[in-house]
């Protein structure tokens, strides 16, 4: 296992470099000066030069992105341009809401759609399976946007059951409060993906539950329900954290939608923000840090394949 792990480590290098020269590119290319930005539109040429030398930016991009990734490999993500704070201590600040918010959709949609596939998986052809599959359907159909505010007029407007928007609420900042405030944007981002584990789930436990050792273990008399659960689903499941380990990583990066639809002060908002002023550090920090993040959740979901089936090995 410790040859795996510092095999995928040495493979995650050349990516977070290719991550990161993407990201400087497409960021010093784009129209917009952030001197400019930050002064003003009533600041002179002049002030606009200064500022430009003082951040570095009048430098060629090769010097600024070896600048930058040199400081990297130091710990330094560099200093925020609107802000005025370290890149690193805001990333890691907004990081922690994103995280949670994560960790709760993917708790959400793993209940729901493995639930929901087992269930249209055992009654195959029935009424059941086509309402579930109709729902599954529906989830992955209606954009998370539109969801996220039909939500918050249903249960936050009309039935005050939950917080219109944001992480706490002042004064308060307990855990049923926050929980409160988890419930709708969780629900908002987990429902797509429970759409989308559903149809997975119910299209390769249909698949299993064809299989040799699962009709012998029924002829053995061993009660279907036993079979389902503890046989094929087993078998199913390498496959679920396959598919929520990915998803997952894209959540931590992706969430951008829904934390602004609800106010969540996750790095997705922090990200969008950060582009829409041109902040170049504040941007390729957070995108190195979701990258890190991705590949460090596909490790961990290798890993865990070993717990699930201990027919794997790690070569």
């Amino acid at each position: 296992m410790g040859l795996f792990l510092l095999r995928r480590a040495l493979l995650s290098v050349p990516t977070l470099l290719l991550v990161s020269v993407a990201v400087f590119s497409m960021l010093h290319t784009a129209p917009g000066d952030p001197a400019e930005l930050l002064l003003g539109p009533f600041a002179s040429q002049e002030q606009i030069a200064r500022v430009s030398a003082e951040l570095g930016l009048d430098r060629p991009i090769a010097v600024q992105f070896v600048k930058w990734f040199g400081n990297v490999l130091q710990g330094d993500l560099g200093r925020s341009y609107t802000l005025r704070l370290p890149v690193l201590q805001e990333v890691t600040r907004k990081y922690g809401a994103t995280l949670l918010l994560a960790v709760a959709a993917v708790i959400i949609s793993s209940a729901i759609g493995v639930s929901a596939g087992v269930v249209a998986a055992v009654k195959r052809g029935t009424p059941t399976d086509g309402f579930v599959m109709v729902l599954a359907l529906v989830g992955l159909s209606v954009p998370v946007f539109w969801l996220g505010m039909i939500l918050i007029v249903l249960f936050a407007v009309r039935t005050p059951l939950f917080p219109v928007g944001g992480m706490v609420t002042p004064g308060d900042g307990g855990l049923t409060d926050h929980l409160r405030h988890l419930a709708l944007p969780a629900a908002t981002l987990g429902a797509a993906n429970a759409g989308y584990l559903a149809r997975f789930v119910r299209s390769s436990l249909i698949e299993v539950l064809g299989e040799d050792y699962v009709r012998t273990a029924v002829a053995k008399g061993i009660p279907r329900r036993a079979v389902v659960l503890k046989h094929a689903l087993r078998n199913v499941m390498v496959k679920v954290v396959t598919v929520q380990g990915v998803q997952f990583g894209y959540l931590l990066g992706g969430a951008v939608l829904t934390e602004t639809v609800f106010s969540w002060p996750g790095i997705g908002t922090l990200m969008l923000q950060a582009i829409l002023s041109r902040d170049f550090p504040l941007v390729q920090g957070a995108v190195l840090v979701v990258s890190v993040s991705f590949i460090v959740v596909n490790a961990l979901v290798d890993l865990a394949y070993g717990m699930i089936d201990p027919r794997v090995r790690y070569g």
